[in-house]
């Protein structure tokens, strides 16, 4: 959480102190005010800006954000907060927390499916048959429209087989393994060279681990996300508070 701001109301600020009290130079507070993060310093007569307390909270809580959310989407939600009743601005707020849980239950399910493709190693064939499924039954089962099913088979991610006769598509256990965790990394925002490779890796020697690697790792980003989220708080209170007055 950010500290209290010092020197509080009885003076305005230089941008030497905003940027003393941020943590960021001069010339980034500058930047970022030109850019939206912060509302624009008041003049004075002789031309030079006056900041307040609550500059310093924007600029700490677009820290935060930034490292929650990236910097684009952060200066475009820190300048929505301001023009936001507070119960807009902190249901906002809301929402990243929630997509950054959502992005943790969607890897932890990824992870589930490594497993699983383990376990389908030692499943016999009668039992690979019986747990078949069809392209409608498996985008159903994964909330994910058909066509996405073909167009990460056109891309080489989840290959079904087929039946001949009807040319229909089959997927066994380990096609619907591949696909929950294309699934699962797509909805936590992997690109499509970032699941090729995950995908590929399953292919090599050590490549559930080298798989389980992968996962653990974006786990951990989205822990650092969050922590940055929540050290952002007491700012963004600040921040919203006048919002809603």
């Amino acid at each position: 959480m950010g500290k209290p701001v010092s020197g509080s109301q009885q003076r305005p600020l230089r941008t030497v102190d905003v940027a003393r009290e941020s943590g960021y130079s001069v010339q980034q507070v500058r930047d970022l005010e030109r850019l939206g993060v912060l509302p624009p310093a008041a003049r004075s007569s002789n031309g030079y800006r006056s900041y307040t307390p609550l500059h310093v909270h924007a600029l700490r809580a677009y820290r935060g954000l930034a490292g929650a959310v990236g910097a684009v989407e952060a200066r475009q939600l820190l300048a929505e907060l301001r023009t936001k009743t507070i119960a807009e601005a902190a249901a906002g707020i809301s929402a990243v927390h929630v997509r950054l849980a959502r992005e943790r239950d969607e890897t932890l399910r990824a992870q589930e499916a490594l497993r699983a493709i383990q376990a389908e190693a030692d499943t016999s064939a009668f039992e690979r048959e019986t747990d078949a499924m069809t392209i409608t039954e498996l985008a159903g089962a994964l909330h994910v429209r058909p066509s996405a099913l073909r167009f990460w088979e056109q891309e080489g991610l989840v290959i079904p087989e087929r039946v001949t006769s009807l040319r229909a598509r089959r997927y066994g256990l380990s096609a619907i393994g591949a696909a929950r965790i294309v699934a699962a990394l797509r909805g936590t925002g992997y690109g499509i060279p970032a699941v090729r490779e995950i995908m590929d890796s399953l292919h090599r020697l050590d490549g559930l681990e080298a798989a389980q690697h992968i996962l653990r790792r974006r786990l951990d980003q989205i822990a650092m996300r969050t922590v940055a989220l929540l050290r952002a708080g007491a700012d963004l209170a600040a921040v919203v508070a006048p919002a809603g007055q």
